[in-house]
């Protein structure tokens, strides 16, 4: 008896070893997923020099409200201009050191560190506009942005359309039709060798002095002349203290939207696409002033007394524009990329 008993508990061990054996473990608890971390805000301070009414002043807002919308307000933008915290050189320095993340450079500046450039602000590299615009806002300019970034320790972003240059000289210096006409008149320029070079190159005296100086210094004959975009001399106000505005269209002027390449490099890939997304918009306000002014703002000033010389020798001051690189300003053209050059002008309308 006791044996039968002993195999009946051996055979349902076996049984129940058996069914628990072939039998599938429960599935584990799925884990919580951790929530992706959200984007980290951003604030972007940005300096400029210029004043409200300029195009480029306005497209600083126009950055600002399309960045800050893009972004749902996590992106922020701080904007200081008319010179409220830096002068146009103190801003260029403290762009590149980090201190503050942008501002407006432009090809002159720039070309004290890659030299090349100050080829792009030569007179008469540029057709027009939409040459210039072709050329650096294309594939060009993002080689030439690079090289900048990689040399420099800031970032162009783009280039907006400044305005095309023109002369503007007090009446004491008198009618002007040709470079040997600008002999002796002091000429303002900004403080760099590109900007001195291109004073030479139309016929005058260099005489750096800080753009928020120029008025002042027109009006005390500190200097005698300088030059700028038309909408530029308006918004100035340089018609209350000169009296010519020569039609030379020697420069296509563009300024550079520029950050500090850590602080770009801080951005996330989204991030960067936002920002580009928002400096194409205000390339684009800020073009459209501009050539709108153009159009419209020569009947200003005559209205103002001044008198617009239309028939300068545009052909006699290219030709002494470019011998004037040539030999009194080697030092900058010695390192022209006459390759770039020849890229450059077969992009011409």
């Amino acid at each position: 008896m006791k044996s039968k008993v002993l195999i009946l508990l051996l055979a349902f061990t076996l049984v129940v070893t058996f069914a628990f054996a072939g039998a599938k473990p429960e599935p584990a608890a799925p884990q919580p997923q951790a929530a992706p971390a959200a984007p980290k805000p951003v604030k972007i301070t940005w300096s400029s020099i210029s004043v409200p009414a300029d195009a480029h002043t306005k497209a600083m807002w126009v950055f600002k409200t399309e960045l800050e919308r893009l972004s749902s307000n996590r992106i922020t933008v701080e904007l200081y201009t008319s010179g409220q915290i830096f002068t146009q050189e103190g801003e260029l320095a403290a762009c590149r050191e980090g201190s503050l993340d942008m501002a407006y450079f432009a090809d002159a500046w720039l070309a004290e560190w890659v030299p090349y450039l100050s080829m792009l602000g030569a007179v008469y590299t540029f057709s027009g506009w939409e040459h210039a615009d072709r050329v650096l806002n294309g594939e060009i300019g993002k080689q030439i942005f690079e090289d900048v970034a990689q040399k420099t320790g800031v970032r162009p972003l783009a280039a907006f359309y400044l305005g095309t240059r023109q002369l503007n000289l007090v009446e004491k210096v008198g009618p002007v039709r040709t470079p040997q006409d600008m002999k002796g008149v002091k000429l303002r320029t900004p403080a760099s060798p590109a900007w001195i070079a291109l004073g030479k190159a139309l016929g005058g005296n260099p005489t750096p002095m800080s753009f928020g100086e120029v008025y002042m210094g027109l009006k005390t004959g500190a200097v005698e002349g300088q030059d700028n975009p038309l909408p530029t001399d308006k918004n100035a106000k340089f018609y209350e203290v000169t009296k010519y505005i020569v039609l030379t269209d020697h420069q296509v002027g563009t300024v550079w939207p520029t950050i500090n390449e850590k602080k770009w490099q801080s951005l996330s890939k989204e991030d960067q696409d936002l920002v580009m997304k928002a400096i194409a918009k205000a390339g684009e306000a800020c073009a459209k002033q501009n050539l709108d002014t153009e159009a419209n703002i020569r009947d200003f000033f005559r209205d103002q007394g001044m008198i617009i010389i239309e028939d300068p020798d545009k052909k006699a001051f290219a030709e002494y524009a470019r011998k004037s690189y040539q030999t009194e300003s080697k030092e900058v053209s010695k390192d022209w990329d006459w390759t770039l050059y020849d890229k450059i002008q077969a992009l011409r309308p």
